[in-house]
């Protein structure tokens, strides 16, 4: 019979990187009735803000006398241990106990239940799933909302409810298992191996009967991806699928490191799936050549063998608007020619000369070697470059690691992982970083990843 832990938590804020735990309470369940109950506040070691205050009336004074995190770590493992992790919006409360986890750099892992999907699929028609409108739907009176054992004890109600509809024990099991079902999986992939792999940021491959990787992915959690792949019953999913035995993984901690060596091992292993998908998902590029009279030519066009034979690859694009809309925009930029972009199908002239917008390239009026600097410098911005040389430093692997990504003079220079505690200086680090493969596309992921804003830090050297 499955033991389940209804467990919530109160924290200092949203983010379980940067937050903190302020109180646990953990209900044991064997799906029939509670079992155990366990409730304490949690000294977070650090101050709470004023709103959180307001929220739960948990105050600094309240929490200044309870244990630490640690004091408590060992009695939630014991208590939890073989049992399913249940919660109301389950990824919330368990990405603050595993992060706390981490901290101690123990790695904490359970299979999970969330009882705001379970709801969905059981009670169907609700305005609304959240705990405080199921708890007045199905007239649940909890003394503190907001507050972890109260709030435990209706989602307790709550799931016995859902236990006790028809439908309840099959959407369990389905939900547990991410809707994978164990007669579908390969014969050395079990439930058990797929929970076992890692919730963490990393890249992973999948293998055929031979060993051979066919497939390789990043995931920022590896674990929810595979089981993604193993439930898409779509064709897509199917034909994604088709002749994997196995799986294997590299945990990075870093989604940059991820993106670097998911794009190197794609280059190295030339995995099959992996070359049809980049076909289809990247089906457009930019390229260069040189014609008779000695300029630079760029093009936007798709990705055939004849194209990737015979000219020079700038960049690929999804789509073929995407291509031309880049193109057209460093034609502008650089004030290069519509004609030598193929932008403008005229034979001589093009249209921006008879504007004076051209400075004559397609007419022989200005020379090839002055066009061509301009050609190179808009390459270098379609290529997608980067400027200086520079360090990006994420968090590494495990608690106390961090992850280091170097760029020597506008290129990527290679990786590596450090102790966060000690004291690198700059050309230590950039001789510690080591390229895992020769990669064309690095500078454009490094470059882009820079752009989204998601939280490297970066070191000018």
């Amino acid at each position: 019979m499955p033991k389940y832990a209804i467990i919530d938590v109160e924290t200092t804020g949203g983010t379980a990187r940067y937050e903190r735990i302020t109180e646990i309470a953990i209900v044991l369940h064997d799906g029939a009735r509670v079992t155990d109950t366990f409730s304490t506040l949690v000294n977070p070691e650090r101050s709470i803000p004023w709103n959180i205050t307001q929220l739960t009336g948990i105050t600094d004074e309240m929490v200044s006398h309870a244990p630490k995190f640690y004091e408590v770590a060992k009695q939630i493992v014991e208590l939890t241990e073989d049992a399913i992790f249940v919660a109301h919006n389950v990824s919330f409360d368990y990405s603050f106990i595993r992060e706390e986890f981490a901290r101690l750099g123990y790695t904490y892992t359970r299979k999970q239940l969330c009882t705001v999907r379970l709801s969905r699929k059981v009670f169907p028609g609700l305005t609304s799933y959240s705990l405080g409108n199921l708890k007045q739907h199905f007239g649940i009176y909890a003394d503190k909302s907001h507050r972890a054992l109260d709030d435990t004890l209706a989602t307790v109600q709550i799931f016995e409810r859902i236990l006790a509809a028809q439908t309840g024990k099959d959407s369990l099991k389905t939900l547990v298992n991410h809707g994978v079902r164990e007669t579908k999986l390969p014969q050395n992939i079990t439930l058990d191996r797929l929970h076992a792999a890692p919730e963490a940021c990393g890249v992973y491959y999948l293998h055929d009967e031979r060993g051979e990787v066919i497939y390789v992915g990043k995931s920022l959690n590896i674990r929810k991806r595979l089981f993604e792949h193993f439930a898409d019953q779509s064709p897509k999913g199917e034909k994604l699928r088709a002749g994997v035995a196995d799986f294997s993984f590299e945990i990075t901690g870093s989604e940059l490191v991820a993106l670097l060596l998911e794009s190197a091992e794609i280059k190295r292993l030339q995995p099959a799936v992996n070359r049809a998908l980049r076909i289809r998902q990247f089906s457009a590029c930019v390229f260069a050549y040189t014609d008779q009279r000695g300029y630079r030519c760029l093009a936007a066009g798709q990705r055939s063998k004849r194209n990737m034979r015979q000219l020079e690859l700038v960049t690929d694009f999804p789509k073929l608007t995407s291509a031309r809309a880049w193109l057209d925009s460093v034609r502008r930029q650089f004030q290069l020619c519509e004609r030598l972009c193929h932008l403008d199908n005229r034979e001589h002239a093009c249209f921006h000369y008879t504007i004076k917008q051209c400075l004559g390239a397609c007419v022989g009026e200005e020379p090839p070697e002055s066009y061509n600097a301009r050609v190179d410098e808009a390459m270098a911005l379609l290529s997608r470059g980067l400027p200086g040389t520079f360090l990006l430093v994420e968090s590494g692997r495990q608690e106390g690691e961090q992850a280091v990504v170097a760029v020597r003079e506008g290129q990527f220079a290679g990786y590596c992982f450090i102790d966060a505690g000690e004291a690198y200086n700059a050309a230590e680090l950039l001789e510690m970083a080591k390229k895992p493969y020769s990669d064309p596309d690095a500078a454009r992921i490094i470059r882009g990843y820079m752009e989204s804003g998601k939280g490297a830090k970066k070191v000018g050297l």
